[in-house]
This record gives structure tokens, sequence and C-alpha cells, in this order.
């Protein structure tokens, strides 16, 4: 089997297409809608659950130390929101099986 490090949006629409025999525009528009859906509704704070696949989330992060590294100066990073991805148990299994 040939690994290939990043697979881009046209290669997933493709392969997307392939599989589904809808058309390269209709798959895109669908890849589209769901991944808008997804950051719409992690960053309006809720969560994305695909059950087998993962779940996306916002995560708080905690203010920390840090370092500025032009000048050494101790600074403090402030608290924010992030967006996060947590593996489900069959996209882990997958995953694993391959290697």
């Amino acid at each position: 089997m040939v690994y290939q490090l990043t697979m881009n949006k046209e290669e997933l629409v493709n392969m997307i297409s392939a599989k589904t025999r809808l058309t390269k525009k209709e798959t895109s528009h669908i890849l589209d809608a769901l991944t808008d859906t997804i950051m719409e509704t992690v960053a309006d704070g809720d969560k994305v659950v695909l059950v087998g696949f993962g779940t996306f989330e916002p995560r708080d992060r905690k203010e920390r130390k840090g370092m500025n590294p032009q000048t050494g100066q101790p600074i403090t990073i402030p608290a924010t929101t992030v967006p996060a991805f947590s593996a489900g148990k069959l996209f882990k299994e997958k995953v694993v099986e391959s290697l």
C-alpha cells in the first residue's frame, strides 16, 4: 500500500464522488455544507458527534505563562476557546489496522 502524506479537498471530493456516484459539483457542495455546519455548531459552543468517526467540540484553554521568543521575556497567554476533535472508536481501529 502506498501512503500519501496529504489529501487535499479536490482529491477528497473525487473519492467521495466515486463512492456515491454523485457529481463532483454536488459532492463539493455537500462537503462544504458539512464543514460549514460543523464549524458553525462548534463556534456556537455545541458538540457535533458522528458515532464511530469522532466528536468536534469547543474546549476552553486556561490562561498560562509563556515566553516571548524574540526577547525571552515572560508573558501571559490569555485564556481562550479552541476547536478540538476526538477520534471515535471505529476511526481509531481503522487507523491501527491499516498500519
